[in-house]
């Protein structure tokens, strides 16, 4: 029975050159080629399992234990011990890792050789029997290999794993193939995409695809991305969000409305920031935001337990009970953990004074409502570690929420907390075309006088949509990568993304 050393192989020696290796690399592709062996000039390889299935297949097959099983196997060589007649490798498939037995007197002398001179990296076919060695490791004993695609540069940091975190972001088809583990997030994101249509499909939501391109630059905050179309020889701008074209669609009498929508918006980055990211907004009919808010832990904790199995996530040092939330008003936090109550503040002027008391930094426009913001934003926000809600935002920093009934000053608008971070924003969408003008060119007025070259507009097709006919309607909106870094235990945005946003090699 073979019998195979634990230790994995070190194809090259540390000292030496790169450009060596990558000469030898490309000296063996030539030599391939002049022999009428030229890997990429075969089409295809009839892979029928992968490794996973294969050891599910045989869990209980004992030590030494033959199999009468051939399977064909695909996939990259990723260790290689030659010990003269036989040698011992490892392939990665889509599914993960098996070890291979070669032997020259199974698979041919000229094979042999050929496979011998094959490198770490290099993309394979396999055809053999299954069995478990004496040492307890399931393999297949190779009567066939072929050498699909030549590897020509060689696998990073002696084939152990990529380890530069800037490298890793750069070239994610490397640290795909070295860090396994960073597939499973990978996987598990597309699962959590999944999940979170299959949730909103079932509360009857019919996903919609709206405008990437934009005919102009709304008065929104979000600095956009300009482009131009050549051929209406007219500026465009890459969407900022998906809001106001979903909301036509509520006028039209679609009642239930989502979109999976990639965002562009042309700021800062940092952990929890890329350029461009992926969000989901949704629209709903006849409904406000207390009833989103339901919506919201219902999808949260159906998608944990879809994904995790769990209610309970760890996330960053942190156990995150998805069971549990809390909701307050925006002022019953700001009182709750700085001490101000701004009930008690007649006006702007008295806000102002009140600020420079606690040294909060004052908005760009220092109005009482965005003065609160910021006291949210320097006393609050840090401390909502587990799932909570705040809701009754300030008019001023909620430009297309409907107002309270009862304080025309605070809006029917809600953002939801977890470990310290914004997850997602909703609003009792406001529906009043007169009100919404008046906000619109309100808005796009101050962000003109704060930057007299913005070329922000005011969307008048959408007031135009207002004036047929909103009905009440909530919406939200949330970012699917923080979801994904969430339920991932991921600490940055960019270990979400498959490509991030990065800076050119000069």
């Amino acid at each position: 029975m073979a019998e195979e050393k634990k230790t994995e192989a070190v194809e090259t020696a540390p000292e030496v050159n790169l450009s060596d290796v990558i000469r030898v690399r490309h000296e063996k592709l030539a030599a391939l080629r002049e022999a009428g062996a030229d890997p990429f000039l075969i089409t295809k390889y009839p892979q029928d399992t992968y490794s996973a299935d294969i050891k599910e297949r045989f869990a209980d097959l004992a030590a030494e234990e033959e199999t009468d099983v051939t399977v064909c196997l695909a996939g990259r060589l990723m260790t290689k011990r030659v010990m003269g007649k036989a040698s011992f490798a490892h392939l990665r498939d889509d599914k993960g890792d098996i070890q291979l037995y070669v032997r020259r007197d199974i698979i041919g002398e000229e094979p042999y050789a050929g496979f011998k001179k094959m490198d770490i990296g290099d993309i394979v076919g396999v055809k053999g029997i299954v069995f478990r060695t004496r040492m307890g490791e399931l393999s297949v004993r190779a009567t066939e290999v072929v050498l699909l695609s030549k590897s020509l540069l060689p696998l990073p940091e002696k084939f152990h794993g990529l380890k530069d975190q800037e490298t890793r972001y750069r070239q994610r088809y490397v640290d795909l193939i070295v860090n396994p583990e960073v597939k499973d997030t990978f996987v598990k994101r597309s699962l959590i995409l999944r999940e979170l249509r299959a949730f909103l499909d079932s509360k009857g939501f019919l996903e919609v695809d709206t405008p990437i391109l934009t005919p102009f630059e709304i008065g929104a905050s979000a600095r956009p991305f300009t482009t131009h179309h050549n051929t209406l020889d007219m500026d465009m701008v890459l969407r900022i969000e998906t809001e106001l074209y979903l909301k036509r669609l509520i006028v039209g009498g679609m009642d239930r409305v989502y979109e999976v929508g990639r965002i562009f918006r042309n700021e800062g980055m940092d952990t929890k920031h890329n350029p461009e990211f992926t969000s989901i907004e949704l629209y709903q009919a006849y409904t406000d935001y207390h009833a989103l808010m339901d919506l919201v832990e219902e999808m949260m904790r159906t998608v944990a337990e879809k994904v995790c199995g769990s209610l309970v996530i760890p996330y960053c040092g942190h156990q995150i009970d998805l069971g549990h939330w809390e909701r307050m008003t925006m002022l019953e936090a700001v009182k709750k953990y700085s001490g101000v109550d701004f009930n008690e503040i007649a006006s702007d002027e008295e806000a102002i004074a009140v600020a420079k008391q606690h040294h909060v930094a004052l908005p760009e426009v220092p109005t009482k409502g965005a003065i609160l913001a910021e006291f949210f934003d320097a006393f609050v926000e840090e401390k909502l570690i587990q799932p909570t809600f705040i809701y009754d935002y300030p008019v001023e920093i909620s430009p297309l929420a409907k107002r309270k009934p009862e304080d025309p000053a605070y809006t029917e608008r809600f953002e939801y907390f977890i470990n310290a971070t914004e997850f997602g924003n909703a609003f009792s969408e406001l529906n009043d075309p007169i009100d919404q003008r008046e906000r619109f060119e309100r808005q796009v007025a101050e962000r003109k006088a704060l930057d007299p070259a913005c070329k922000a507009q005011v969307d008048y097709d959408y007031i135009t949509a207002l004036e047929y006919g909103l009905p009440p309607t909530g919406g939200l909106g949330f970012g699917v990568d923080r979801l994904v870094m969430l339920l991932t235990d991921s600490a940055s945005i960019r270990d979400v993304l498959l490509f991030p946003t990065m800076r050119p090699i000069d």
